[in-house]
């Protein structure tokens, strides 16, 4: 019987060497094929995505015999979190190898929002020089908003801090006394004045049936007007039409985005706003989160598959199911 499935492109010297130890199968572009995968699941004891295959719930149902599901990454709205915990199958996860990429990726954007750097590069590239055409703004002394303080938007924040700017943060899960509030030196405020007082706002809070669509033309048209909105958490969280109406319309002076509600994105009038900066969900995408992500990934599958138990799970640490 096969050992493990891994339905995307994860490489590296640890499944190397996962893949000489179990009996593993390598399909990268099983995540397109949702019919493959449902007959191939039930033969398999372990199952390592990223975020583009669906687990779903029948998905996990015809995993007659699956004793993992390993996500390669944070979020788990590819992941029937609860299909899996009643089935008695382990989901791991890597809730803290990405963390300072995607801080680091935050601060990125904001800069480039901020002295329109994309938009400057691609105009002399093609021959121009027109300073005056891109007239940016300081952060010093700017107010970045944060929604969701959790890790990533507590390194974001403090990065930020080290450049001058104010940071305020929305986050009802988070004790404004709390150490990682310290830690970020956010000062915890309702989401009103989030959206009213800050001069960047930063998404960090994932996909959920609480926070789905948090992000539309109410919101938009509450944010202090001339700021910029960035987004690297779940493009699930964003109404993308509210979004392109309020910079259309300047209430939004640019946004970014890392990630989209359909990825791959489709080809969309964002695309041609020199104001807004389109990546392909690359917040993780560093040598070194990567590393940390794939050796956290296989150290959880190597445990679960010789008896033991997972490091970082998210349900349970050993396989509760009974096998038939």
């Amino acid at each position: 019987m096969p050992d493990v499935l891994i339905t995307e492109n994860i490489i590296g010297a640890e499944m190397d060497e996962l893949r000489r130890r179990f009996d593993a199968v390598f399909e990268p572009e099983l995540w397109r094929e949702p019919d493959k995968l449902l007959a191939l699941i039930p033969h398999f004891r372990a199952l390592i995505a990223r975020n583009q295959t669906q687990v779903t719930r029948e998905v996990i149902g015809a995993g007659a015999m699956l004793e993992v599901i390993a996500r390669a990454g944070v979020g788990m709205d590819n992941v029937d979190l609860e299909a899996a915990s009643r089935a008695g199958i382990v989901v791991t996860y890597t809730p803290e190898q990405n963390t300072n990429s995607v801080a680091e990726l935050t601060i990125g954007l904001l800069l480039s929002l901020a002295r329109m750097i994309p938009a400057a590069d691609n105009d002399t590239k093609s021959g121009g020089w027109r300073r005056q055409r891109f007239i940016g703004v300081e952060i010093l002394g700017k107010t970045l908003g944060i929604v969701g303080l959790g890790r990533i938007g507590g390194g974001a924040a403090m990065k930020a801090r080290a450049l001058g700017m104010e940071i305020i943060a929305y986050d009802p899960y988070v004790d404004p006394e709390s150490l990682r509030a310290m830690e970020a030196r956010a000062r915890l405020t309702s989401f009103e004045e989030v959206l009213a007082h800050s001069d960047f706002i930063s998404l960090h809070v994932p996909e959920t049936e609480e926070t789905r669509g948090m992000f539309g033309a109410e919101q938009f048209g509450r944010m202090k007007p001339g700021a910029y909105f960035i987004n690297t958490a779940r493009g699930g969280v964003v109404d993308e039409a509210a979004l392109l109406r309020a910079l259309r319309e300047k209430r939004v002076a640019g946004a970014a985005l890392d990630v989209r509600r359909q990825e791959p994105a489709a080809p969309s009038a964002f695309d041609k706003m020199e104001n807004v900066i389109l990546l392909p969900h690359i917040g993780a995408q560093t040598g070194e989160a990567q590393r940390r992500v794939l050796a956290a990934v296989c150290r959880d599958v190597t445990a679960i598959l010789t008896g033991a138990e997972a490091h970082n799970f998210a349900n349970f640490s050993r396989p509760t199911r009974r096998m038939i």
